[in-house]
């Protein structure tokens, strides 16, 4: 692929940017550093081994306020979780947290927390991190508690993932379960939650294949075009379509343009650079129809053993890429020669079925471009501030991993033998 030319500032300060919608204008100044990371995250709680589960894991979206240039909008995903030693099995550490929204300010080079906005159902009741019910977004996968117990399912649950702010400051919400689109007000309350099922509220669907959506690895990106009239999700791996065992080597991803007003949608092929990867972590509009996406390993950046190799953000377009909707709504999406989109694997695949890819360049590598190493394994939110400066999240999980044993341990970065951290990187960029 053709690289576009990069404008990075390796300085202490990036660029100067104010609130006009047109990304291409830098009007009024205000300086931005090359990091700025959360102060103080409080602690959640602490296992019985000693490891600290923090208030944090903001970093699985971002979005700027248009209003203000020193405020950002950061989302946590479904709470603090890791894989169950049982097939599809997760251990949930805070069966009640609720899902949230964080307001914050940029001070002084820190990220200072002013306000959380918890995720609310219609009725006003919190939401939850845990898996939904059968027929209702069930992902397939088990939930239990710090004590090994069963946790029951929930039509409240979401795995918040995509994030976008609205013009009147509602917000939406794309998800990893369902997949959901959740509308919530500028409070957390919900409006809209919309899904393959027509079990959300308000009755509108998006179409049945995505319940065909890979457990943990739904609708992780989530943007809104400049016109604020049109929602546009990323999965963020190939979908099970028809099942796992025929797409192994698949790196056909779909996304999604939802119309606001009339619920009307489009789909288009997005090739994955590489079957090892983990996916899409996020998509951002640059017009109405050039977007970011950034696509990412899951290995630490900088570690002296296996290190990571690919972070890097693309330019895509759809305006010349084949709409793959199916008007007859099927469940596992229109067929081509009897096979699914995610059974034509790679672009001879969808060349052959007369298929046209959205385009797809580089703009920047997270591994390279950086005036210091990226630490982290996950990069996942994206903004873009006007003077194309863009902006990158981390999700920092919480502060916790794995440890191997149906149990936490603390998530450590190699490279600085520190917690992870919830971080934004600030980069002007060439587009």
């Amino acid at each position: 692929m053709k690289r576009d030319l990069l404008t990075l500032i390796a300085a202490a300060s990036i660029g100067m940017v104010s609130c006009k919608k047109n990304h291409d204008e830098t009007p009024a100044e205000f300086t931005y550093p090359a990091m700025a990371e959360v102060s103080d995250p409080s602690i959640l709680f602490t296992t019985t081994a000693g490891v600290k589960v923090y208030n944090g894991g903001f970093g699985s979206a971002v979005a700027a306020d248009p209003n203000s240039p020193d405020v950002f909008y950061m989302m946590t995903d479904r709470g603090s979780n890791v894989a169950g030693q049982l097939v599809n099995s997760i251990i949930i550490g805070k069966p009640d947290f609720d899902p949230q929204i964080g307001k914050f300010r940029l001070k002084d080079g820190k990220l200072v927390l002013e306000q959380t906005i918890e995720l609310k159902n219609a009725s006003g009741g919190k939401l939850n991190g845990l898996p939904n019910p059968a027929g209702m977004g069930a992902s397939g996968e088990i939930a239990y508690d710090l004590n090994g117990q069963v946790i029951t399912p929930s039509a409240d649950g979401i795995d918040s993932e995509g994030l976008v702010r609205a013009a009147d400051g509602s917000f939406w919400i794309s998800d990893e379960y369902g997949p959901h689109i959740v509308h919530v007000d500028a409070t957390g309350k919900t409006i809209e939650r919309i899904n393959p099922f027509g079990t959300g509220t308000g009755g509108r669907k998006i179409p049945a294949v995505f319940a065909n959506r890979r457990a943990n690895r739904g609708m992780e990106g989530l943007a809104i075009t400049p016109d604020g009239k049109t929602l546009v999700g990323m999965m963020q791996s190939p979908m099970y379509n028809p099942s796992k065992s025929a797409v192994t080597n698949s790196v056909v991803l779909r996304i999604l343009t939802f119309d606001i007003a009339t619920g009307a949608t489009k789909q288009y092929a997005y090739l994955m650079d590489n079957v090892s990867l983990t996916g899409v972590s996020d998509i951002v509009a640059v017009n109405s129809t050039t977007f970011l996406t950034i696509e990412r390993d899951g290995l630490y950046g900088g570690a002296a053993s296996n290190p990571a190799t690919f972070k890097k953000v693309f330019k895509i377009d759809i305006s010349g890429a084949t709409d793959i909707s199916d008007a007859n709504n099927g469940a596992t999406g229109k067929l081509y020669g009897g096979k699914t989109v995610e059974e034509l694997n790679n672009a001879a695949g969808l060349s052959g079925a007369g298929i046209t890819p959205v385009s797809k360049t580089v703009v920047l590598d997270l591994l390279k471009d950086l005036p210091s190493v990226y630490p982290h394994d996950k990069a996942e939110g994206l903004a873009l501030l006007p003077g194309n400066i863009l902006v990158i999240s981390n999700d920092d999980d919480f502060g916790v991993v794995d440890n191997g044993a149906s149990g936490f341990a603390q998530k450590i970065l190699p490279l600085t033998n520190s917690v992870d951290r919830n971080r934004l990187y600030f980069v002007k960029i060439k587009l």
